[in-house]
């Protein structure tokens, strides 16, 4: 365990989060992420602390033509208290129809919008982190969310970057323009398309959309730690933190986030025991929430680099896990570990995750000309969302 020091005591302006109706005890939401942040991966999160868990983003398009993987990723647990799903679209009549079918189907209690995507095969026609750059259509969509999610009282929240790159900022537009929409909070990556996930976040950014804004306003980037959450508050005065990359193969962030808001100095730093135990168990939540014990272990591999970061395994031992197909498989491997090794440290800690490098972002040719939207990118803009979700 370690200790806070003073200069980190718990913010006074710290309040339980409120998202329309909905009071986030704990102002920490777990990012949405593809491929990620399925029903079994919240549920760990969410027992080990998270205010909110989001489910992983699907496209408007899927869900209103019913693809069964779409509604997969959209159906919550039964014991989910807060059904939280994202949603990406271009088309302001498609996106409400999908918000439609959430809340009139009751599949949601909240609703979020992604315009933060950077990922080339959406911004190169035009959607995710592009999109707000079309001020009219961006408009548009959030509106037409509202209003489908209104008569049921589900609240709408945006998440945004700041911008295409630096010469092309649009935050606080975009913020203003979904406050101005009914919108209950927005929330701010705080880099650029053009960052990728690279560099640092820039939580200037979100202490000007913080002081723009009557809404609630979450920071995103750059929590590696209850440590960094509590700066990012008294740097920002932003309302919560949004934690991505950081909690991948460390779902016990949130406990450590949560005894941060709270005051309390205790962290948690798990020996390899205990990081086995939670594989364990992540990997038969994955079982219940998959059609096939192989598909539930396929998909857990990708987390296993993230849980064994910095602790003594070997290489030939990494890659055999990283090839588990079955719970039996799993357990007799994890067994044959070192399991009495210590938290070692730093070395488990810090970014992991995607990074890559700055790039220039992937733009439909003369996309930056106009903030409005012409004919010519409408149908580019439709193929962006060809696909089930951001994976």
């Amino acid at each position: 365990m370690t200790t806070l020091s003073s200069s980190l005591a718990r913010p006074s302006a710290v309040r339980p989060l409120r998202i329309g109706p909905i009071e986030v005890v704990t102002p920490v939401v777990l990012a949405p992420m593809a491929g990620v942040t399925n029903a079994a991966f919240r549920r760990l999160c969410r027992e080990q602390g998270a205010g909110l868990c989001v489910a992983e983003m699907v496209t408007s398009r899927a869900l209103v033509e019913r693809n069964p993987e779409a509604l997969r990723i959209v159906t919550a647990a039964p014991d989910e208290p807060v059904r939280s799903v994202q949603v990406y679209g271009v088309d302001p009549a498609t996106v409400a129809a999908a918000v439609r079918i959430l809340v009139e189907e009751d599949r949601a209690d909240h609703v979020d919008l992604n315009f933060g995507c950077p990922v080339p095969k959406v911004t190169r026609r035009g959607g995710g982190a592009a999109l707000p750059w079309k001020r009219t259509l961006f408009a548009s969509i959030v509106t037409a969310a509202v209003g489908a999610a209104r008569p049921a009282g589900v609240p709408v929240t945006v998440k945004i970057r700041t911008g295409i790159d630096d010469e092309h900022l649009t935050y606080l537009e975009a913020g203003l323009t979904a406050q101005d929409a009914g919108v209950a909070a927005v929330t701010l990556h705080g880099r650029t398309a053009a960052q990728h996930y690279a560099g640092r976040a820039d939580w200037d950014a979100i202490a000007a959309l913080r002081q723009a804004l009557d809404v609630p306003v979450l920071g995103n980037g750059d929590i590696w730690s209850a440590e960094d959450a509590l700066a990012m508050v008294a740097h920002t005065g932003c309302d919560g933190v949004v934690v991505g990359r950081g909690c991948q193969g460390r779902p016990w962030l949130f406990a450590d986030l949560a005894a941060a808001f709270a005051g309390r100095p205790q962290r948690v730093r798990p020996g390899l025991r205990e990081v086995a135990a939670t594989i364990q168990r992540h990997a038969r939540l994955m079982v219940e929430a998959f059609p096939s014990e192989d598909k539930a272990l396929r998909d857990l591999r990708k987390h296993m680099a993230w849980y064994l970061k910095g602790y003594v395994v070997g290489g030939p031992m990494r890659a055999a896990l990283a090839r588990v197909s079955s719970l039996v498989e799993l357990d007799d491997r994890l067994a044959q570990l070192d399991l009495d090794q210590p938290y070692p440290g730093p070395a488990a800690e810090g970014p992991r995750g995607r990074t890559g490098a700055p790039r220039r972002p992937a733009l439909p040719d003369g996309w930056l000309d106009s903030r409005e939207l012409s004919q010519e990118f409408e149908a580019g803009l439709r193929e962006a969302e060809l696909s089930v979700s951001g994976g």
